[in-house]
């Protein structure tokens, strides 16, 4: 059974950089599609970015797209966000997520195929 842990999160000023990581308990070469999502008070939760590695691909939303960064390395079990210029609007609670039953992300930013979630890292950026 696959379990996620979430670190890196903190408090940053505007413009400021993150990087979270999501470390994987159990077979990650055995998952192809990884997520990042997130959800602000009283939103609801949004995907922000997918890696894949069959067909390798990653995605992103509109907002995030040339300031975050996704990546995974299997040797170390983990995926991470690289996050910078970050803004106020992108404080919120960061989520990894995988999908471990099926080789498809799906429509990946509803996150409906993702079955697998971490406890959240909280972000912060002040103006």
């Amino acid at each position: 059974q696959v379990q996620l842990v979430e670190s890196g999160g903190g408090s940053v000023q505007t413009g400021g950089s993150l990087k979270l990581s999501c470390d994987v308990s159990g077979d990650i070469s055995s998952i192809n599609c990884m997520g990042w999502f997130r959800q602000a008070p009283g939103k609801e939760r949004e995907g922000i970015a997918v890696i894949a590695e069959a067909p390798t691909r990653t995605d992103y939303i509109d907002s995030v797209k040339g300031r975050f960064t996704i990546s995974r390395d299997n040797a170390k079990k983990s995926m991470y966000l690289e996050m910078n210029s970050l803004k106020p609007e992108d404080t919120a609670m960061y989520f990894c997520a995988a999908v471990t039953v099926s080789r498809f992300c799906g429509p990946w930013y509803r996150g409906t195929n993702f079955n697998a979630w971490g406890q959240g890292t909280q972000v912060t950026v002040s103006s």
